[in-house]
């Protein structure tokens, strides 16, 4: 016998039980964008038409290779949960698991391949 109230049952669960956490996710990715964003357009703007030899020299620096390795990763993570959220509302059965796996996938390798020329340069 359970002796729990409905409310207390269905209490921070959404229809899909993920819900809210997903929702918190991009809520905190926006506000990471958000910042880092404006940081990033300041150290990329800098070095926007200069040579080569000036755009290693500027990345090889921490602040603004840190800077962009953050731009990066957050923005793929924030990709790969709106793109999941559009399929998820717009398709059905074996293509939405095709298309969330195949996204997922791109944002991944995307990021660790920014990561890794960000990492080249300023190594």
């Amino acid at each position: 016998m359970n002796f729990r109230t409905d409310r207390q049952r269905v209490e921070g669960l959404g229809s899909a039980k993920t819900g809210t956490d997903h929702h918190w996710k991009m809520t905190l990715t926006s506000v990471g964008l958000a910042i880092l964003v404006p940081l990033f357009i300041f150290t990329f703007g800098a070095t926007l038409g200069s040579d080569y030899e000036t755009a290693l020299a500027v990345y090889s620096r921490p602040f603004p290779a840190l800077v962009a390795i953050l731009t990066l990763t957050v923005g793929w993570m924030h990709f790969k949960g709106g793109v999941q959220i559009l399929i998820e509302d717009y398709t059905h059965g074996g293509t939405r698991t095709a298309l969330i796996i195949a996204t997922t996938c791109l944002s991944y390798a995307a990021a660790a391949a920014g990561i890794f020329a960000i990492v080249s340069i300023a190594l």
